[in-house]
Order: structure tokens, then C-alpha cells, then sequence
């Protein structure tokens, strides 16, 4: 369940910006330079929003696991590869790169700046201040959770998958029974 609204979000927000996402995708100078963006557009839209609603009721989950698997490694290959491992900017972290360094220092003067022109602790009251590296690190944590969905599945008794599969199961016995 918990990858039901990340991929609900991500499906959502690209039927809702759809052509500035078939943009993106084929964008050669700012974007992904994609073949075929439309096609890879709707492929990775439909995947995203279908699996969500799939991965929720317990439906499909393993069919539905490999497109979305694909769509992860795609993820990781085309948008999050050159920014390393790390989703949040930490330069204490393994795998730290010079982008994260980088960021670290923006991430100062951000913070100086919120200090000392803003109430800072009303701001940070919610949480810290962070910068987004935007690394591999959820596209390969994702891909992991569908490859054990994959081969587990979507589990008992509240998932369609499970009542589906006894109830086969139940009419095969029967037809094996008779005489």
C-alpha cells in the first residue's frame, strides 16, 4: 500500500500537466530528448495511474509490478542518474558527489538568508530547510518494492488477486472431481 500514492501522485499530476510532460520527455536541449514522447508520455502516465489504482485493490499486482518496474529504471537511467544517489542533499551521507557538496553550500546561504530575513524558526517549525538532490535513491527504493511484489504478489485475503486465485482454484478442484 504504501506505493499506492506515490504512483497515484505521479499519474495524477502528469494527466493534469500532460502536454508540458510530452514536452519534457522529448525536450532535447531541456528535457529527456526521448524518441516517440507522446507514446513514452502516456505509456509512463497510464503505468503510473493504472498501477496505483491496481496496487490498491490487489489487483494484478505482479503484471502490474513490471511496467512499473520498467518505468523506475527508466526514472533512475533518464532523470535521476547524473544527480547520484541521494534524493536529499546531505554531505555527511554516503555517496556523497560535488552536486551534493555543491548544493550543501547553496543550501547555506539559503538558510543565512531565511535567518536573517524571516522569522527562521516559525518557518523550520514544520521541518528543516533541505535541498532537493533528486539522486536514484526512491526510483531504486520503488523498484525494490515492486520486485517483492513481483514475486510475493499482493498477499491474502485483502487483495482481488487472492479471492480471485481461491476461486479458480475451487472450480478447477471441483472440475478435477468429477468422475
Amino acid at each position: 500500500m504504501y506505493l499506492v500514492p506515490v504512483f497515484w501522485m505521479a499519474g495524477t499530476k502528469k494527466i493534469a500537466g500532460f502536454e508540458g510532460i510530452v514536452e519534457w520527455f522529448g525536450n532535447t536541449e531541456w528535457g529527456l530528448g526521448l524518441p516517440f514522447p507522446f507514446l513514452m508520455a502516456l505509456l509512463a502516465t497510464a503505468t503510473e495511474f493504472f498501477g496505483a489504482i491496481a496496487l490498491f485493490f490487489g489487483f494484478a499486482v505482479r503484471w502490474f509490478s513490471v511496467p512499473l518496474m520498467f518505468t523506475m529504471i527508466v526514472a533512475a537511467g533518464t532523470v535521476h542518474w547524473d544527480n547520484g544517489w541521494q534524493a536529499i542533499t546531505d554531505p555527511s551521507a554516503p555517496f556523497a558527489n560535488e552536486r551534493v557538496i555543491e548544493a550543501s553550500n547553496k543550501l547555506a546561504i539559503v538558510k543565512e538568508v531565511l535567518q536573517e530575513h524571516t522569522n527562521y524558526d516559525y518557518i523550520t517549525s514544520s521541518g528543516s530547510v533541505v535541498m532537493l538532490n533528486n539522486g536514484i535513491e526512491f526510483s531504486v527504493t520503488y523498484f525494490i518494492m515492486l520486485l517483492a511484489l513481483l514475486f510475493i504478489g499482493a498477499g491474502r485475503y485483502v487483495s482481488v488477486d487472492y479471492w480471485l486465485e481461491r476461486a479458480l482454484y475451487k472450480e478447477q478442484r471441483a472440475l478435477s472431481l468429477k468422475p
